[in-house]
C-alpha cells in the first residue's frame, strides 16, 4: 500500500510516515499545503491519502477541499482527514462530496497506532471510517422528538457501530453477536428511523448520518 500525506506540520509528518513505515506502508509522498499535495498526488497517484483539515494559508478547511477535488479527480484514491477537534458539519460534508472510501478521524488517533492503521486498511479497501467521537456527538444533538428515542440501548450501539462504518460482521465482531442477530438489530434500526434496507454498507451509512444531521 503507497500513501501520501499532508500536514503543515513536519512534527506531525514525521509521526505518521514513522507509523506508517513500522507497518510496513510506503509513504510515497508528502506535503506542506494542499498545492504541493495536488502536485504530489498527480505525481505519485497513492492508494490513501492522509490530510490534515487545516492547512495553508488560512487554516480553515483547506485539507477538506483537497480531499473532496482528490476524490474526485481520483476515485480509486481514498481520503482520510484528520482533525485537532469534532467538527460534525466538516465530517458530513466530506462524506457527503467524497462518498465511499472516505474518513474522519481526531488526530488523537495518531497516537494510537493501531486505530489508524487500521483505518488507512479499511479505507484501501473502500471503506468508510468516522471518529466514535463523531458518531456519539451526531447521536447526541438528535433533536427531541427524533425516531432515535425509540432505538433501544442496544439499537443506539449498533446504529453508532454502523455510523462508524463497520460492516455486519465487523459489528457481531466487536458486539460477541451472531451475524443474524446484527442483521435483525439493523432491520429494525432502519424501520424505526424510516430508512429503506440497503445491502450497500457504504449507502447506509450516509443515509444514517444524512437522518441524523437533519
Amino acid at each position: 500500500m503507497r500513501v501520501a500525506i499532508a500536514d503543515d506540520s513536519l512534527l506531525v509528518r514525521e509521526g505518521l510516515k514513522r507509523l506508517l513505515a513500522e507497518a510496513n506502508i510506503d509513504v510515497c509522498g508528502e506535503a506542506g499545503d494542499a498545492d504541493e499535495l495536488a502536485a504530489t498526488v498527480e505525481k505519485t497517484h497513492p492508494d490513501v491519502v492522509i490530510v490534515d483539515i487545516r492547512m495553508p494559508p488560512t487554516h480553515s478547511d483547506e485539507g477538506l477541499q483537497a480531499a473532496a477535488e482528490i476524490r474526485a479527480r481520483h476515485p480509486d484514491i481514498a481520503v482520510l482527514v484528520l482533525s485537532q477537534y469534532i467538527d460534525a458539519d466538516y465530517a458530513l460534508k466530506l462524506l457527503q462530496e467524497s462518498g465511499e472510501a472516505s474518513g474522519y478521524l481526531l488526530k488523537d488517533r495518531i497516537t494510537q497506532g493501531t486505530d489508524l492503521l487500521d483505518a488507512v486498511r479499511r479505507l484501501a479497501q473502500g471503506e468508510t471510517v468516522l471518529d466514535p467521537q463523531l458518531v456519539d456527538q451526531l447521536l447526541a444533538r438528535a433533536r427531541e422528538g427524533s425516531p432515535i428515542d425509540d432505538l433501544t440501548d442496544r439499537e443506539r450501539h449498533v446504529l453508532s457501530l454502523m455510523a462508524e462504518g463497520l460492516t455486519d460482521r465487523g459489528i457481531a465482531e466487536r458486539l460477541w453477536l451472531s451475524p443474524k442477530t446484527v442483521e435483525s438489530h439493523i432491520r429494525h434500526i432502519l424501520q424505526k428511523l424510516g430508512l429503506p434496507e440497503d445491502r450497500s454498507r457504504n449507502r447506509r451509512v450516509e443515509a444514517v448520518l444524512t437522518y441524523l444531521r437533519a
